[in-house]
């Protein structure tokens, strides 16, 4: 028996090793994406809602929330798009829109705050632990996908192989 068994690139054997949309990634990739429509619908019903006119800050507040949460659905469609191998930039993705939310609303809880003369101190602590957490995931991810990316480069000898 001399038939040669065809052979695969190291691109094929990762596909094959692993699906591209595990059910976690597919259960989490419709969570973000139904969730972040809700989100969007009650944020924006909230805002139409609200009787007499509202001041400046609170438009930029609710416009701010929605816009959040149509990120988190457009990533969350992305995912379920996705027919490819993402090697963790789903991940350095949802920790990108994880650490420009949490800055955005620390800066505008710090300006309401400060607007209130109710004290920074609070608003900074509270904000600064989700930028914390928020930056660490995003660190954790980059450093994930750079090892996955080396891990590639290795199996495939230094071809990127599509």
């Amino acid at each position: 028996m001399t038939e040669e068994e065809p052979r695969l690139s190291a691109q094929e054997m990762i596909e094959r090793l692993s699906p591209v949309l595990s059910l976690g990634l597919r259960v989490r990739a419709v969570a973000a994406l139904v969730v972040g429509l809700a989100g969007a619908v009650f944020v924006a019903a909230l805002w139409w809602s609200e009787p007499g006119p509202l001041p400046g800050r609170t438009h930029v507040a609710f416009a701010l929330f929605t816009v959040f949460c149509l990120a988190w659905a457009g990533y969350g469609g992305w995912l379920l798009t996705r027919r490819v191998p993402l090697f963790a930039g789903e991940q350095v993705v949802a920790a990108w829109i994880a650490l420009v939310a949490s800055v955005v609303t620390a800066v505008v809880v710090g300006v309401v705050a400060v607007q209130r003369g109710t004290g920074l101190g609070l608003a900074v602590a509270v904000g600064g632990v989700f930028v914390a957490a928020a930056l660490v995931l995003a660190v954790r991810a980059h450093a994930r996908r750079a090892a996955l990316l080396r891990r590639r480069r290795e199996l495939t000898g230094g071809r990127e192989e599509v």
